[in-house]
């Protein structure tokens, strides 16, 4: 884990926080371009009640507008849960060039766990980055749930 990539998902946690003050699965997602944030997002389908309320849907949308491009080409995506089939197909689409993610989710996860669709992607995938921060905000958002 070098620095700069942990600065990275440490930008993707802040977002995660948000949605979790929002009373949303915490999830966090950023885009990065040349060393820079050019798109950031957290979980808002409770909030906005749209479906496509995913953390790296809304990041991917906040980084088209700022390059002005759905080609988000030389692009890094940084998100604290391993992307669901949805925004796995979204990654694709864009043509993100690097996906990390810290947490993997065994149940929705379309990277490693429950589906494999990067198999033959192009873009490069690194799991794992700073895990159990991810892990623990979705342990605390779950833990509440159940009390309730």
């Amino acid at each position: 884990m070098n620095f700069e990539s942990t600065s990275f998902m440490e930008e993707a946690l802040l977002e995660a926080r948000k949605a979790l003050e929002e009373g949303e699965v915490p999830v966090g997602a950023v885009v990065v371009k040349n060393g820079r944030v050019i798109g950031r997002g957290h979980n808002c389908r409770q909030k906005e009640h749209d479906i496509s309320g995913h953390a790296e849907i809304v990041a991917l949308k906040a980084a088209g507008k700022a390059l002005q491009t759905w080609a988000l080409d030389g692009c890094q995506l940084y998100v604290t849960l391993e992307p669901c089939l949805m925004c796995a197909g979204a990654i694709i689409q864009s043509r993100v060039s690097t996906l990390v993610y810290g947490a993997s989710d065994p149940q929705f996860g379309a990277i490693n766990s429950s589906y494999h669709v990067f198999d033959d992607a192009e873009t490069l995938v690194s799991k794992g980055e700073m895990e159990q921060e991810c892990k623990a905000l979705l342990d605390e958002f779950f833990a509440k749930k159940r009390q309730k």
